[in-house]
């Protein structure tokens, strides 16, 4: 059996190329423990020619151990979730058991996509005005960085339900890497002592967060270091041996209220029993013969991706190029519009009407798509939200697999900020979220991305808040094709759109298509936000047509596998994140 070794990559070879071309020569045989429910449903699954196994993470150490699984028998179910855990350990920042996020699975031998919903839920006592100051308005520092920032944690339900309902090796096999990494340790690398020391100011100001992120002296941990955190190792133990209630009752959980205690917070002991992930319906598109499948609410994503593809379908994308000023004009417009209406009409589908289906219709696509002007910018002020109903019919982390069998998985969570809201649960060793910023703490008025949000997505107890995180699968002709998603806030959905659209429009590889400038516009702020890498003349030609143009840090960190039309499987990992890796057997 042949194996590409893992790609471990250094800050300072960002600008690199870096391809993770997997091609499998031999096919293992098909396990007793992998063809347990290895295919949705329970449908018995064997393995396809020329498709081995690959995984791709923004952590060379949860790469490495999801790969493990796959080359043992076990499914990508089993991969993803080994995977969640293993960078809950080694990527604090983002990867999380404090957190929430979304799964999509889609399976390799039927045209079925499900998708998991383990989103945070706002506590029991939140309440709509909870961030409001005496002035009337948002007290950013409350709701950032405080114990009542924190929603109600979906991650370990989430993972849990994937494995229990689509996996086929145990909880304790699945959590076995992430406690040994946890402790006994890992190396340090560079990302994550700059990551460190860059949040060292907030971190320091909780004894809890001291413990765990710096030395008794003070100091940070160095490039090369081992960091072992026990206290976390503990609590991922409780977890394998008690599956949901080593995390959501006992130990843990009263580790997590006396936080709450200790900084007045809102979770409660009963917040967390009755916490419960969801499977939903993806949202479902098609792009010039594609079939996208991604996140519905409460993600954006999902439903302003499809949003903006209708628009874009009716433009020779192609023809115009890549990057191009025309291209990147026409793109712009098609996200001004689609995140006016995320501002009028998105939230939790559980408490307010979406309209998704006409968000996501291609005649509502049509009228929008007539209101751009092909040469002239059109001004964010004077576009207000569409009218989607009459089309009605009745720092964040994400992973990508595909495994053996076809199957594939696309995980996208988060604790909303690097590092969540900075406070370490004392004695359980993990991050809170500060996911309750995502409400719309003051309907009109912009959170931390500068996202506007209306009453659709208001703070309500027990609610989930809205997301942009937008975990896709691309089918052709009823097989898995691409597979993608990324962190970045509100350039989630726009980062996430440009590796399809480079796939599908530019027909870019895999690596190319993660690798290439992005660019984003949100509606409000009114400007083209653009990486390094669009040239000059493409930003005076986009300023002539009536754009703002601000060139900004990198965008997002997309880990992406495309699968060949004969099995063959090719990871593309973003040089964006210098520890990306992708590995394929």
């Amino acid at each position: 059996m042949y194996k590409i070794p893992t790609f471990q990559f250094l800050a300072l070879r960002l600008s690199a190329i870096r391809l993770a071309i997997l091609a499998a020569l031999l096919c293992a045989p098909l396990t007793a423990a992998a063809a347990r429910e290895a295919i949705l449903e329970g449908e018995r699954a064997v393995p396809t020619e020329a498709q081995n196994g690959i995984v791709v993470t923004s952590h060379y150490l949860a790469t490495d151990e999801a790969l493990k699984v796959l080359e043992q028998g076990g499914n990508a179910i089993d991969a993803a979730v080994t995977a969640a855990f293993a960078l809950a350990v080694t990527q604090p920042r983002s990867g999380n058991i404090g957190g929430g996020g979304f799964m999509l699975i889609s399976s390799g031998r039927k045209d079925e996509v499900v998708a998991i919903d383990y989103r945070e839920k706002a506590p029991a006592l939140a309440s709509r005005d909870m961030f409001l100051g005496t002035d009337g308005n948002v007290d950013e520092e409350l709701s950032r960085f405080s114990h009542k920032s924190a929603g109600v944690p979906g991650t370990v339900a989430g993972l849990l339900l994937a494995l229990e309902r689509y996996g086929s090796i145990s909880l304790a096999r699945a959590l076995e890497p992430a406690i040994r990494l946890a402790q006994d340790g890992f190396i340090v690398p560079a990302r994550f002592s700059d990551g460190i020391r860059r949040a060292a100011d907030r971190l320091q100001r909780h004894a809890s967060s001291r413990k765990i992120f710096f030395k008794p002296d003070g100091s940070g941990y160095q490039p090369g270091e081992l960091f072992v955190q026990k206290e976390l190792a503990a609590t991922l133990q409780r977890i394998a041996q008690l599956g949901r209630d080593g995390f959501y009752q006992g130990r843990t959980a009263e580790l997590i209220v006396e936080e709450m205690q200790r900084g007045g917070g809102l979770i409660s002991l009963e917040d967390l029993s009755n916490y419960q992930p969801t499977v939903r319906q993806p949202v479902h598109g098609s792009y010039r013969g594609y079939d996208i499948y991604s996140m519905g609410p409460p993600s954006s994503g999902g439903t302003h991706i499809v949003q903006i593809l209708n628009i874009l379908e009716g433009f020779p994308i192609g023809r115009s190029g890549h990057n191009s000023a025309q291209t990147i004009h026409l793109m712009a417009e098609a996200m001004k519009r689609a995140y006016a209406d995320r501002a009028e009409y998105l939230g939790d589908a559980d408490f307010v009407r979406v309209p998704i289906n006409g968000l996501t219709s291609k005649r509502y696509a049509e009228t929008l798509r007539v209101g751009i002007d092909r040469e002239r910018a059109t001004p964010a002020a004077g576009l207000p939200p569409g009218d989607p109903v009459p089309y009605e019919s009745g720092e964040t982390t994400h992973f990508s697999v595909v495994d053996r069998f076809g199957n594939a998985v696309s995980n996208t969570y988060t604790i909303n900020f690097s590092y969540g809201s900075h406070i370490v649960v004392d004695g359980a060793g993990f991050l809170l979220n500060n996911e309750m910023d995502d409400f719309s703490a003051k309907p009109g008025v912009a959170n931390a991305y500068g996202l506007i949000g209306g009453e659709a997505n208001r703070i309500e107890p027990h609610k989930r808040m809205l997301s942009s995180m937008s975990p896709t699968i691309v089918k052709l002709d009823g097989r898995n094709f691409l597979v993608t998603g990324s962190p970045g806030g509100s350039r989630i959905i726009t980062t996430t759109l440009q590796v399809l659209m480079n796939v599908i429009d530019h027909h870019l590889n895999i690596q190319s298509a993660v690798n290439a400038p992005r660019v984003h516009h949100q509606w409000q702020p009114d400007e083209i936000r653009i990486e390094e890498g669009i040239s000059p003349d493409t930003v005076r030609l986009l300023q002539q047509m009536g754009h703002s143009v601000s060139r900004k840090p990198a965008m997002g960190a997309s880990q992406s596998i495309l699968v060949g039309s004969d099995g063959t499987l090719y990871g593309g990992a973003d040089p964006r994140n210098s520890t990306s890796s992708a590995q394929g057997f």
